[in-house]
This record gives C-alpha cells, sequence and structure tokens, in this order.
C-alpha cells in the first residue's frame, strides 16, 4: 500500500497524538522515544536553524550561503523524518505475538465493560495505540500494570 508523502506526515501526526506516552511501554515500543523526540525536534529544530543561518552568514559571509541553506534544511528536516516514521509505522500489520496480545487485551477490556470497536483480525500499530490509549485512561491503574509486568 503505497502512501503520499503528505498522508504519511498526517498519520505520523495523528499516531503522535494517539500513542499513550507511559513509562510502563518504553521498554517494549519504539514509538515512546520516537514520539518524545519528534515532539522535541519540532520545538527546538525551528530556532535552531535560524540561529545557524544567522551565526553563519554573520561569520562567514554571504559566501557560504549554500551551505547554509543545506544545515538549515537538515535542521528543519529532523522533526519530518520523524513524522515520517510515525505514519509509516501507524499503517503497519502487528506481527504475530503482538496481534495475540492485542486480541487478548481488547477481549479482557470488552469484559469490564470498555466501549470499543469491533476486534480486528489482523490490526495495525494505530489500532494498537487506540486501544493501549483506551486502556490507560478507562481502566484502573493495578490492571494496566498486570498486562506489563
Amino acid at each position: 500500500m503505497s502512501q503520499t508523502v503528505l498522508t504519511m506526515l498526517k498519520d505520523g501526526q495523528h499516531y503522535m497524538k494517539t500513542w499513550p506516552m507511559r513509562k510502563e511501554l518504553y521498554s517494549f515500543f519504539p514509538e515512546c522515544r520516537v514520539v518524545a523526540a519528534t515532539k522535541f525536534a519540532v520545538k527546538t529544530m525551528p530556532p535552531a536553524a535560524m540561529v545557524t543561518c544567522l551565526l553563519l552568514i554573520q561569520n562567514l559571509g554571504t559566501d557560504y550561503i549554500p551551505q547554509t541553506i543545506a544545515m538549515a534544511l537538515f535542521f528543519l528536516s529532523l522533526p519530518i523524518q520523524g513524522l515520517l516514521w510515525l505514519g509509516h509505522r501507524s499503517e503497519q500489520y502487528l506481527p504475530p505475538q503482538l496481534n495475540s496480545w492485542y486480541q487478548d487485551v481488547h477481549s479482557k477490556m470488552r469484559s469490564h465493560g470498555c466501549h470499543l470497536a469491533a476486534v480486528k483480525t489482523k490490526p495495525k500499530y494505530k489500532e494498537l495505540a487506540q486501544l493501549l490509549k483506551t486502556a490507560f485512561n478507562d481502566l484502573d491503574n493495578a490492571l494496566t500494570k498486570h498486562w506489563f509486568n
């Protein structure tokens, strides 16, 4: 399934907002680290690009404009790379072990009375993110801690 770059960026933003940033998930999923790094990059890289441009032009002059532009584009590309990774990851199907865990968590949440969408036979990471977000928001901490120990 081919996606456009803009679709992947949009999916990455949605996935970044959906993914629950919980300490229990850091050791199991790289999403926590990528989301944290991408949020940091979105805040800091545009000012870093501006400062880099200003300092290089001030200290080296206009002879180094191509290098200055290249460095600014590098800084500006870092948050885009994180969003692209997240957008691509959100559309990937879960591996078999994670799929069975997803099915198990979904059935346990249903038995505890959570209102969830119908279980998918081949869920993607975006469905897992939504399930985990619902689990951490709606269920008791004791129950969710049991799933990650």
